[in-house]
C-alpha cells in the first residue's frame, strides 16, 4: 500500500482504479519525404482510421442524445471523402514531397479559410468540421491520442496537471475522482470538479508510475489522502466513510423543496453555478433556485474555432427551459489567463491575470460579443435571463456595454425576432469595481461578487501560483471589508448584491455575509443543501 497526500479540493471518497493520464505534446513539422507514395498510402491508412472513428462516434452520439446531434459525425465522414480535399492533400505530397502530416494541416486550413469567407452561415460553420477532420487524421498520423479515457468503466484520474480545456473535453461520466500532482486548490480546474461533485486533490505528491495504471486506489478529498494499492482493513475503514458521507448527504436532501429563510426571517436566493448544459441536472437534482452563474467560456473551450451563434442559441435555449423560468445568470465570454484557447490568437503576455482578459477582448472583439449576445437574446424568450459581465473597472466601460446590447436588440427587433426583457449585471472582482461600486450600481440591475479573482487582486497573490497557496487567505480581512463596501454601495445605487465566486459555499462565512446584507449566494451546486441549512440555522 502506497499512501500520498494532497490537497483537497472536494470532499468526498471514490473507490475505483487508476487511469493514468498522459498528455502527448505534439508539434508540427514540414519534413521532406523520400517515397511520395509511402506518404500517400500512409495518409489513406489513417484516413480510413479516421471515418471508424466517426461511425463510432456517431452510434455514441445517436445512443446518447438523438439523431439529430449524431449527424455532425456523418457530416464529418463526407468531407472527410471529399474529392477535391483528397486531391488537395495527396497532390501537395507528390508535388513537394512533404509528409502527411503537413499537407493534411495546410490543405486543412486553406479549406477552412474558403469557407470561412462565404456569406451563408451554414457555410461558414463548416470551416470548423474541416478543422476538426484534419485534426483527427493528423492525431492519427501522428500517434497521438485524442485524449479520451480508454476505459469501461468509471477511474481516477491521476494526471501530471490538467488545464481546463481539457478538464472540459473529459467524459465526465468516465471520471470518479481527479488526483494531481500540481495545480492550485484555486484553479478553474477545482473548480470545474467541484462544480462536477467529484472529489479531487490537487499538488499530491504521487509519482506518475505506469504501474499504478489499472491498480486499485481510494481518494479521501476528507483527509486530502490518495491510497494505492489499500490494505484490505484500511479499505474497509473507507468503505464506511464512505457510507457515512452517503447518510450526510440524504439528511441534506431531506432539505429540498425548503426555503432559505434565517430563523428571523431573512430570505437569501441561493443559486448555483454551472460550466455547461449537463450541469443542469445537478442544479435542479440539488433544488437549487436558479443559476447565479453560467460560466459561458467553457463553450469556447476544448475545440478549434469559435461556437456559431445558433450553436450557442441551442444550449441557452435548453438551460433556459430546462430551468422553467428561474433566473438563469450567464456570464459573458472570460477568456484570458489561465483559460487560454489558440483559436482566439490572443499575445503572449507576461501577467495575463491582469491583462488582455474578459470584457477587455470583447470590447475589443465586438463580433465575438455580439454573436454571444444575439444568442442570448434569442433564447431570452425560454426562460428567465440575465446576463453579467466581468472584470469591470470602470462606468465607461458599462456604457460602452449598454450601447451594444441596444444595438443587438434593434437588429434583433427589426429581423422580426422575438426577445424577452433581461437584466444586465456586472461582476465586481476588481479592487477599482469596489471603490466605485456606488456608481456603478447606478447603471446595472445588480451585482455578482467573484471572491477568487477579488482575492487575487486585493492580496496581489496569483491564485494559480501553488507556490503562494500557504498565503492566498480569501478571509482576510481586507477581502472581507471589500465584499461589505461593494453590498452597502450595491443597495445605495439600488442593485441587488450576491456572491457567485467559491467563497460563497464557505458556510463559516456564511452569518457574516447574512449581517453584511447579501442577498444572493450562488454556489457549485453540490454545496446548495448544505448552504441552506447553514441559512436555516442562523
Amino acid at each position: 500500500m502506497v499512501v500520498c497526500q494532497g490537497k483537497s479540493v472536494l470532499k468526498g471518497i471514490a473507490i475505483g482504479k487508476i487511469y493514468l493520464y498522459e498528455k502527448q505534446e505534439y508539434v508540427l513539422e514540414q519534413k521532406q519525404v523520400a517515397d511520395a507514395e509511402a506518404e500517400v498510402a500512409r495518409f489513406e491508412a489513417a484516413k480510413e482510421t479516421a471515418i471508424g472513428q466517426l461511425d463510432d462516434l456517431y452510434e455514441k452520439a445517436l445512443e446518447e442524445a438523438g439523431e439529430e446531434q449524431a449527424m455532425i459525425f456523418d457530416v464529418h465522414k463526407m468531407m472527410l471523402d471529399d474529392g477535391d480535399y483528397l486531391d488537395a492533400i495527396t497532390g501537395l505530397i507528390r508535388s513537394e514531397k512533404v509528409n502527411a502530416e503537413y499537407a493534411v494541416h495546410t490543405t486543412g486550413e486553406q479549406f477552412a479559410a474558403v469557407f470561412a469567407s462565404m456569406d451563408d452561415d451554414y457555410m461558414k460553420a463548416r470551416s470548423a468540421d474541416v478543422k476538426d477532420i484534419s485534426g483527427r487524421v493528423i492525431r492519427i498520423l501522428a500517434g497521438i491520442g485524442d485524449g479520451s479515457i480508454a476505459s469501461e468503466e468509471p477511474v481516477i484520474l491521476l494526471a501530471d496537471d490538467l488545464t481546463p480545456s481539457e478538464t472540459v473535453s473529459l467524459d465526465k461520466s468516465k471520471i470518479l475522482a481527479f488526483v494531481t500532482r500540481n495545480g492550485s486548490a484555486n484553479s478553474h480546474t477545482a473548480i470545474l470538479a467541484r462544480s462536477m461533485n467529484i472529489p479531487a486533490l490537487v499538488q499530491t505528491d504521487v509519482e506518475l508510475l505506469k504501474k499504478y495504471h489499472g491498480m486499485d486506489a481510494v481518494v479521501d478529498g476528507l483527509d486530502g489522502k490518495l491510497y494505492l494499492d489499500p490494505e484490505e482493513a484500511v479499505l474497509a475503514e473507507l468503505v464506511q466513510k464512505k457510507e457515512a458521507c452517503g447518510r450526510e448527504r440524504a439528511e441534506l436532501e431531506k432539505l429540498i423543496g425548503l426555503d432559505n429563510v434565517t430563523r428571523d426571517g431573512r430570505k437569501i436566493n441561493v443559486y448555483a453555478n454551472i460550466g455547461s448544459p449537463e450541469d443542469v441536472d445537478k442544479v435542479l437534482l440539488n433544488d437549487a433556485g436558479g443559476i447565479g452563474l453560467f460560466r459561458s467560456e467553457f463553450l469556447y473551450l476544448g475545440r478549434e474555432d469559435y461556437p456559431s451563434e445558433e450553436e450557442q442559441f441551442e444550449i441557452y435555449k435548453e438551460v433556459l427551459s430546462r430551468m422553467e423560468g428561474k433566473k438563469v445568470i450567464i456570464r459573458t465570454l472570460d477568456i484570458g489567463a489561465d483559460k487560454q484557447v489558440d483559436y482566439f490568437k490572443l499575445p503572449k503576455e507576461e501577467n495575463p491575470a491582469m491583462g488582455y482578459r474578459a470584457i477587455r477582448i470583447c470590447l475589443d472583439r465586438i463580433d465575438v460579443f455580439k454573436t454571444q449576445l444575439r444568442a442570448i437574446y434569442r433564447a431570452s424568450v425560454y426562460g428567465t435571463a440575465a446576463i453579467m459581465f466581468p472584470m469591470i473597472i470602470s462606468v465607461k466601460e458599462i456604457l460602452r456595454i449598454k450601447e451594444i446590447v441596444e444595438e443587438v436588440k434593434a437588429e434583433l427587433t427589426a429581423a422580426g425576432i422575438e426577445i424577452a426583457p433581461v437584466e444586465l449585471g456586472i461582476m465586481v472582482e476588481t479592487p477599482a469595481a469596489v471603490m466605485i461600486s456606488e456608481e456603478l450600481a447606478k447603471e446595472v440591475s445588480f451585482f455578482s461578487i467573484g471572491t477568487n479573482d477579488l482575492t487575487q487582486y486585493t492580496l496581489a497573490i496569483d491564485r494559480q501560483n501553488q507556490s503562494l497557496d500557504t498565503i492566498y487567505d480569501s478571509h482576510h480581512p481586507a477581502v472581507l471589508r471589500m465584499i461589505r463596501m461593494t453590498i452597502e454601495n450595491g443597495h445605495k445605487g439600488g442593485a441587488w448584491v450576491g456572491i457567485c465566486g467559491e467563497l460563497g459555499a464557505d458556510t463559516t462565512l456564511t452569518k457574516t455575509f447574512v449581517d453584511m446584507g447579501i442577498d444572493e449566494l450562488s454556489v457549485s451546486p453540490t454545496y446548495v443543501l448544505g448552504l441552506r441549512k447553514a441559512i436555516r440555522e442562523i
